[in-house]
């Protein structure tokens, strides 16, 4: 690194040296158990170069992300413009103009930090990058706990880089640098980007979010490039107007799974029997394009064939989860005990009270949405520290304790997965043991009404019936996985897995059966059909596999004049989803089944070129889902057809319109004929497509009562250059 002869400074010169030293000291090692105790490997021996795409799916706040992953997993892709980790900051061929800044999201677990990692690691061994003279890191987990604090830029740079103590701001000045905010997901700084308050002095003193608001505006150190990571449901803190390129982290593509396990595994026979597994299961498949997953799935797997084991290979979330559980207490005990040989039911009664306290520790959190736990929050479930972090694959100490800066130390789950599965044994745990409180605190109204009597206790049926209710009433799906393993517990395998954890949990044959019948004939009238097929996957977990089996046959069959149930239309919409092959043309009326039937078919129209959905009494919800798919990325929408969905309305076409403004929509024909819609549905469409003006060429209002003032808006529309539009219809 060579600055400007007549700038270069010696004593500058030697500081950024120590400070690529010092990054390339604490990312040249991955220790995939991270607390720091499990197996430090050379970064660039294990993990393979992560899929990173241009553009991102704009579905953040309706689909738990393990739902994001299976409807991503299938893209070809021929569709997805790929970019190298490395070149995030540089223009493709045809694009124009600088970009500064870039936000890159991505689900939990999937590999944005270990892109991170990888880009700095490069930068500092003097591989990629190297137009930037001084790359700085700093991670929201670590800016929260000087959130209240005031500093300048230059005092922030100091504080979390004391090697960087002798750069003054004319020295700054001569630099070229790189800012990375990395996990704004787990931000708790209030960013207000409407605020007046300007800072363009990197000496200036005011709050950290002033400091980084104005960076990523501009306004300090405009020549300064920003890199922002965040989960997908948190990237809207940033706004549009201040980002020049948006990236998704995809993960491992089925090459680089493969690649992963070659590498960790390193004996071909033991790869080839790990791959070979998880490829007969998809949705252990689909979850491995999570590093984090593949992980835990090596873990597991690597025990099981390389001891002496009884059980069943994993086939099912729950089923993987469990083992991954058993072999970390297993690890816990050869490591600190020394013991002798220990069955599963006694591993799990011996560590009883430390794993019930960390699941209540996780279920508590998955309730109030948050990731990042502090000492305080350990220590109110009963946790001592010290005693967590026995648990190395478990709960896992984030900050290294020498940094003086951080007064409090914090931690969080490995993946936000497995505290979903610990909040899960924890409350079965409180179900098997008759935590009144819990229970009641958890299934509000639904347990009130059926403790009425004395000595009550509640059913299993009920409890779960209870726990699927509450988690479709969840605006973005935080419980869905939650409840999946909920279920996946009625199991006798993982109930034998776990022990005494649990408690006792003889369930008959015929609950389970009963369990099996709610879901099959669950109400969702008023949940969102994408939500729905959640129901479809826990009867997975309890390893039923008839509605998918009699799905194939139907779908095989190619006989419509079978009557299909609602569970059979959430697992035909998932399947038809999932479908490597684009539907052409899909008609709604064609199926018999009921009306909340049809309601549920409606997440196929996501992989339909040409969808037909005339007199199906078309609610808000359903618009939401027709828009959802519209925003999907890729989007294979071309024709809509609507026509007679009078209970359609203007609040429906309002909802449509969110995905007819999105980058991602590529509809050409849309027909709304007879659909009770108003000069309002005008304005709103007129909106959406002056937002979004390439794509659609063909409106179709005829049977509407529609108005001069709202007809004109589109008129105009169709007489300007600027859009494609050349077809209205309006005819009342």
């Amino acid at each position: 690194m060579n600055l400007d002869p007549q700038t270069q400074n010696v004593g500058l010169q030697e500081v950024l040296d120590k400070h690529k030293i010092s990054l390339r000291r604490r990312f040249e090692h991955v220790t995939e158990e991270t607390d720091g105790t499990g197996n430090r490997t050379l970064l660039n021996k294990i993990f393979p170069e992560l899929y990173i795409t241009e553009g991102q799916s704009e579905e953040v706040n309706t689909q738990h992300e393990v739902m994001q992953l299976e409807t991503t997993s299938k893209k070809k892709i021929v569709q997805d413009t790929p970019i190298k980790c490395c070149d995030i900051f540089k223009a493709l061929p045809d694009q124009q103009g600088r970009i500064r800044v870039v936000l890159t999201n991505g689900v939990a677990g999937v590999g944005k930090n270990f892109s991170v990692q990888k880009f700095t690691l490069d930068w500092a061994e003097g591989l990629e990058n190297q137009n930037v003279n001084l790359l700085i890191l700093l991670s929201f987990r670590e800016l929260n706990l000087i959130r209240h604090q005031q500093h300048s830029l230059l005092t922030l740079l100091h504080v979390f880089y004391p090697t960087l103590q002798k750069v003054s701001t004319e020295k700054l000045a001569v630099c070229k640098l790189l800012f990375i905010f990395d996990r704004l997901d787990e931000s708790r700084l209030s960013l207000d980007f409407n605020s007046r308050t300007l800072v363009s002095d990197v000496t200036h003193r005011s709050s950290v979010n002033v400091l980084l608001t104005n960076l990523i505006q501009g306004n300090l150190l405009p020549s300064a490039l920003i890199w922002i990571t965040s989960r997908p449901a948190a990237a809207n803190q940033i706004p549009l107007t201040c980002i020049d390129r948006v990236t998704e982290v995809r993960g491992f593509t089925d090459d680089q799974k493969d690649e992963y396990f070659r590498k960790r595994s390193r004996d071909e026979e033991l790869y080839s029997r790990i791959i070979s597994h998880i490829k007969t299961s998809r949705s252990l498949h689909i979850m491995c394009q999570i590093p984090v997953f593949c992980w835990i799935s090596a873990t597991v797997l690597e025990h099981m064939f390389t001891t002496e084991h009884r059980e069943e290979l994993p086939k099912t979330l729950t089923d993987l989860y469990s083992h991954f559980l058993l072999v970390q207490t297993k690890k816990k005990k050869n490591k600190y005990d020394k013991g002798s040989e220990t069955s599963p039911q006694e591993l799990m009664e011996a560590d009883r009270d430390i794993l019930l306290k960390l699941g209540r520790l996780a279920f508590e959190h998955l309730h109030k949405g948050y990731i990042m736990l502090y000492q305080e929050d350990l220590e109110r479930c009963g946790l001592d520290v010290t005693e967590a972090l026995v648990y190395s694959g478990v709960c896992t100490e984030i900050f290294r304790r020498e940094s003086v800066i951080f007064q409090k130390t914090v931690y969080c789950f490995v993946h936000v997965s497995v505290q979903e599965f610990l909040a899960a044994v924890y409350m079965f745990h409180c179900f098997t043991n008759r935590k009144t409180k819990v229970l009641k605190n958890f299934l509000g109204e639904q347990y009130s009404a059926q403790s009425q009597t004395p000595h009550f206790h509640l059913s299993l049926d009920v409890f779960l019936k209870g726990a699927m209710e509450k988690s479709l009433q969840s605006e973005n799906g935080h419980l869905d996985l939650f409840v999946r393993f909920l279920h996946g517990l009625c199991l006798g395998a993982n109930q034998r897995l776990l022990g005494g954890l649990l408690g006792q949990t003889k369930n008959s044959p015929e609950i389970i059966q009963i369990v099996i019948k709610n879901l099959k004939t669950m109400n969702t009238d008023n949940i969102s059909p994408d939500r729905s097929i959640n129901i479809f996957h826990c009867l997975t977990e309890m390893d039923d596999q008839s509605v998918h089996q009699e799905i194939q046959e139907f779908m095989k069959s190619k006989d419509r004049r079978q009557k299909l149930s609602e569970i059979q239309c959430s697992a035909l919409a998932y399947m038809l989803q999932m479908s490597e092959e684009v539907v052409e043309e899909f008609q709604l009326r064609m199926y018999r089944t009921s009306a909340q039937g049809k309601h549920r078919l409606i997440p196929a129209v996501r992989n339909c070129r040409k969808a037909e959905l005339t007199r199906c009494s078309l609610s808000e919800i359903s618009c939401s889902s027709l828009a959802s798919a519209l925003k999907s990325n890729p989007s294979h929408l071309r024709e809509l057809n609507l026509n007679c969905n009078k209970t359609l309305q203007d609040s429906g076409v309002k909802l449509l319109c969110s995905g007819l403004e999105s980058p991602h929509c590529r509809l050409e024909t849309l027909e709304l004929r007879g659909c009770s819609l108003s000069d309002i549905s005008c304005s709103s469409l007129a909106s959406a497509l002056k937002s979004n003006p390439s794509h659609l060429r063909e409106l179709d209002l005829n049977g509407n009562e529609l108005q001069d003032p709202g007809t004109k808006l589109l008129s105009d529309l169709v007489m300007s250059p600027d859009h494609r539009l050349d077809t209205l219809r309006w005819i009342p």
